[in-house]
C-alpha cells in the first residue's frame, strides 16, 4: 500500500480526489499549495470532459434566481470572484438579455427587476432595437444584463498547468471504487487502466458528481438521496443577429441560447425538452450506476421541440442552425425542485472519518464550499 511520507515539523496531509472535474481539480490545487500531497483519479482519459464541459457554459451572476435569494447572492459574490481569477477562459464579448413571459412565468417583468435591484445585478430596460426582436403577445418584459460564458477547454488546459506547478498527481483512466477506515486515516481502493491498486489517505473527496453515490454503495455507506437527468445540450449557429448575443426566457418551462465558446457555437437548451429521463438514488432500492445509464440511454434529439416553443417568443430563431447535441448526466439535490435553487453539497466525514462529499450545482459554486474544506483539513 502507498502512503505519504510524515515530516517531523507537521505532517502534509495525503489527499486523494476522486473526479477530475473543475471541481476535483481546484479542490486539489489549492489543497496543495497548503502542503498537501494530493493525488486526482479520473475515471475518463480527459479531465473536465464530463459535466464540466456539458452545460450552458454560464458564468452566473444572480439572474437565474429569482425564486432562490440565497443561491442569487451567492452567484453575484462568486461571479467577479470566478471572472477575475479566470479571465482568460471567460468570454464577455456578447451582449446578456433576459427575458419575461407574459404567461407560465412564476415572476412578473416588475418582480424581476426588483429582485435584481435587491441582489445588486445589473439590469435595465432593454433597448428598442432587441425588443423588437421579440413577440411582444408572448413577452412581457427585456432586460439587459451582465453575465458572461466560460471556455471549458481553455480553462481545463490552464487547471492542468496550474496543478503541475502544484505538484498534484493526477491518473486517468482510474476509478476510486471503496474506502474503509484505516488506523488514523482510509485505504482507498482504486482500479487503474483495470487494474487494482490500494493506496492510504488522510483524507478523500468524493467529487465525482453524478456517481457520487457510486463509491459511497461501493463502501457499504448510505446513499445521499440525489435526483439524476440524462440531459441533451443542442450546438447551434444562431442568425447574425443573435451572434453576440444571449438570451435567457424566464423564469418556468422555458429556453435559453447562450454562446458556447468552447465549439465557437451556441448553446440552445429548453427547461421543458432538455431533460430526457430522470430516476432518484434513494436507499429502498438498488443503486444504479449513472454513467452505464448513460451508455444505455438512447439519443434521439429533441431539438426540433425546442426550436419550435422558442421561435413563438424570438422569431429570428428559427433560422438557427443545428450542428449537434451532447448529452450528459445532471445531477440535483431534491430540494433544489421547490425553488430551484442550487445549494451546494458538502457532506464532511460521511460515514467514515476523512470521507468528504463535494457537489456543486455551477462552476463557481465551489468558493461556498472552499473556506469549509480548508478548515475541516486544517483541523484533522
Amino acid at each position: 500500500m502507498q502512503q505519504a511520507s510524515k515530516n517531523k515539523a507537521g505532517p502534509a496531509k495525503n489527499i486523494v480526489i476522486a473526479g477530475g472535474g473543475f471541481f476535483g481539480l481546484y479542490l486539489a490545487e489549492q489543497l496543495a499549495l497548503k502542503g498537501c500531497q494530493v493525488t486526482i483519479f479520473e475515471k475518463s482519459q480527459q479531465l473536465m470532459s464530463r459535466a464540466s464541459y456539458v452545460n450552458q457554459a454560464r458564468v452566473h451572476n444572480g439572474y437565474h434566481y429569482p425564486r432562490s435569494i440565497l443561491t442569487a447572492l451567492r452567484s453575484r459574490l462568486s461571479f467577479p470572484r470566478f471572472v477575475n481569477e479566470f479571465r482568460d477562459c471567460i468570454d464577455d464579448d456578447f451582449a446578456k438579455y433576459y427575458l419575461v413571459a407574459g404567461s407560465l412565468s412564476k415572476v412578473t417583468g416588475d418582480q424581476f427587476l426588483r429582485f435584481c435591484q435587491r441582489i445588486g445585478a445589473e439590469c435595465d430596460e432593454a433597448p428598442a432595437s432587441v425588443k423588437r426582436l421579440m413577440n411582444p403577445a408572448l413577452i412581457d418584459s427585456v432586460f439587459t444584463t451582465r453575465e458572461y460564458a466560460f471556455d471549458s477547454h481553455k480553462l481545463r488546459d490552464l487547471m492542468i498547468e496550474r496543478l503541475s506547478a502544484a505538484n498534484v498527481r493526477i491518473v486517468t483512466d482510474a476509478t476510486v471504487e471503496k474506502v474503509r477506515q484505516y488506523g488514523d486515516g482510509l485505504e482507498v481502493f482504486t482500479s487503474i487502466s483495470g487494474q487494482p491498486e490500494t493506496v492510504y489517505a488522510d483524507h478523500v473527496f468524493n467529487c465525482t458528481y453524478s456517481r457520487i453515490n457510486y463509491l459511497l454503495d461501493g463502501s457499504g455507506l448510505a446513499l445521499i438521496p440525489l435526483r439524476h437527468e440524462m440531459t441533451e445540450m443542442c450546438l447551434v449557429d444562431v442568425p447574425d443577429e443573435f451572434k453576440k448575443m444571449g438570451l435567457t426566457l424566464m423564469c418556468g418551462p422555458f429556453f435559453s441560447v447562450m454562446p458556447f465558446p468552447s465549439a465557437q457555437l451556441h448553446s440552445f437548451s429548453h427547461v421543458r425538452y432538455t431533460p430526457h429521463n430522470q430516476w432518484s438514488d434513494v436507499a429502498s432500492k438498488s443503486y444504479e450506476d449513472p454513467h452505464i445509464k448513460y451508455d444505455q440511454s438512447p439519443r434521439q434529439s429533441a431539438w426540433g421541440h425546442m426550436l419550435r416553443d422558442a421561435q413563438r417568443y424570438v422569431p429570428g430563431l428559427s433560422e438557427c442552425q443545428y450542428q449537434r447535441s451532447i448529452w450528459e448526466v445532471k445531477t440535483i439535490l431534491p430540494r433544489s425542485d421547490s425553488d430551484d435553487s442550487r445549494p451546494i453539497l458538502f457532506r464532511a466525514n460521511h460515514g467514515l472519518r476523512g470521507l468528504h462529499c463535494v457537489m456543486g450545482g455551477k462552476i463557481d459554486n465551489i468558493y461556498d464550499a472552499l473556506h469549509e474544506i480548508e478548515r475541516l483539513i486544517e483541523l484533522n
